[in-house]
């Protein structure tokens, strides 16, 4: 069968050597998003860049030519380039970046080859996103020994920064304290009394903390390199799940940060196709990751004498877990090439963080309500306006648990279904408040509209729902 040979449309194609159009409204024209859909939540799902959509395809056919040429032959380049790519986007060394299905996927690699022992600890916080605690209790419900104590920091924001690493130091020693007949002397190499002796690295307890970069809900930026400071100072192994971090939180330099792991996904904030994570193990941690998930043929077992001289064989092993769609792995230095033509990540950063804090005020503005972060502080695409709805003085004195459930199937229904348009929404410290995502395709007439839909969906909650069963 001859392959269709695939032209480009408007939009699907840009000439490099000529300037973008300008942020807004103009460069939906590189998007595929429907003319009527305002969409205000590129952070949880990503929206894929026309040229991107149209360098999959392309690549698509390629592969089904030759199937065996790409697999065995073509891809490996392709895979190491974009590896490269990302690796220097966020200030790591090549082989010490993987890419993998998703943030989740790359959490559960490194959470599930730490060699559990009874009394370890395994931490996450309120705000820790569903899967990853529940991958947390899942660890600490087993059956059967060996497994961690899963403990939770509770955050309530608004919060500074200030606050948050206080909270943070304060309840790492606090857990130390409950467990002070514990010797947790399996600390990361970086922190006092790391040993390099095999006989005893790894030996005894160790604690485990989940330390998220931007929260999921609240949208908040942490200041997750002075909590993996203070882990280090702590002996706590850091795991950063910086699942919104890429594409949008500029400057990210792990080599300086120096977290134990850190993760983010690339189709989220970065362009990339769905689904595509980063995975970074510094070359010290990559003894503790032992096998990928699934465990893939290139697994060197520590008991043969190829472990020797190749390790766990860290990046080999994430090269091929099985056989899937590649293209989101490969096709990253388009997506990569896509934002340099926009300008680069400072542009992109810089016209999204002013979009956010200019059109969270209009929404709070034409809502009546009020923003989660006046300064600035925890907000870089993603701020958090609280919505036209009653807030709680105490848990339980104006919803119920099944409203709660109500009100969130309410809103998202009438958004998408009535409204065109889509922003998280979450209950939190007593109240309803959503989470925008600015994008450079959108502007602050967005942010008006999306007011406009909240104030007349949240009238009918009242009426339908708090009204209703009041009655």
């Amino acid at each position: 069968m001859p392959i269709p040979t695939l032209t480009p449309s408007p939009g699907e194609t840009y000439d490099a050597s000529q300037k973008p159009p300008p942020f807004g409204h103009a460069l939906k024209h590189y998007f595929a998003l429907d003319d009527d859909y305002v969409n205000l939540n590129h952070g949880s799902y990503g929206s894929l860049p026309l040229p991107v959509i149209f360098a999959c395809n392309r690549l698509a056919y390629e592969i089904e030519r030759n199937p065996d040429l790409f697999h065995r032959i073509t891809y490996k380049p392709m895979l190491d380039k974009a590896r490269e790519s990302v690796a220097k986007l966020i200030g790591a060394e090549t082989d010490e970046v993987v890419l993998a299905p998703n943030a989740t996927h790359c959490l559960n690699t490194v959470l599930r080859n730490f060699e559990w022992r009874e009394g370890d600890l395994l931490i996450g916080a309120s705000t820790t996103y569903g899967a990853v605690a529940n991958t947390i209790r899942y660890l600490a419900d087993r059956s059967e020994q060996p497994r961690p104590e899963a403990l939770f920091i509770d955050y309530t924001f608004p919060l500074t920064h200030a606050q948050i690493l206080d909270i943070f130091r304060a309840k790492l020693r606090e857990f130390k304290q409950q467990h002070a007949n514990t010797q947790f002397r399996d600390v990361p190499p970086l922190s006092p009394g790391y040993t390099e002796d095999s006989a005893t690295r790894g030996k005894g307890n160790k604690i485990v903390a989940v330390v998220d970069s931007i929260t999921a809900n609240p949208g908040a930026l942490m200041p997750w390199q002075e909590m993996v400071r203070i882990c280090r100072e702590e002996g706590v192994w850091s795991v950063i799940d910086g699942a919104h971090s890429i594409g949008q939180e500029p400057n990210i330099n792990l080599s300086e940060a120096k977290p134990d792991f850190w993760l983010s996904n690339c189709h989220k904030w970065m362009y990339a196709k769905r689904g595509c994570a980063v995975l970074y193990v510094p070359k010290r941690n990559q003894y503790i990751i032992k096998s990928s998930i699934p465990t893939p043929h290139e697994y060197v077992s520590p008991r043969t004498e190829e472990a020797k001289s190749k390790g766990t064989n860290f990046v080999k092993q994430h090269e091929w877990t099985g056989t899937l769609d590649q293209t989101p792995y490969v096709t990253v230095t388009e997506a990569l090439a896509f934002r340099q033509w926009l300008g680069g990540e400072k542009a992109i950063n810089d016209y999204c963080h002013k979009l956010a804090m200019e059109g969270a005020k209009k929404l709070a503005e034409v809502m009546g309500t009020r923003v989660m972060d006046e300064t600035g502080e925890l907000t870089l695409s993603m701020p958090n306006v609280l919505l036209p709805l009653p807030v709680e003085k105490a848990k339980g004195d104006v919803y119920t648990q099944d409203q709660l459930v109500q009100i969130n199937l309410y809103l998202r229904d009438k958004l998408l279904g009535e409204w065109k348009t889509y922003a998280a929404h979450y209950f939190h410290g007593g109240g309803w408040w959503c989470r925008c995502s600015a994008q450079v395709y959108n502007e602050v007439s967005d942010f008006e509209y999306l007011g406009k839909a909240f104030n007349a969906v949240c009238k009918e909650i009242e009426e339908n729902i708090l009204n209703k069963t009041s009655a």
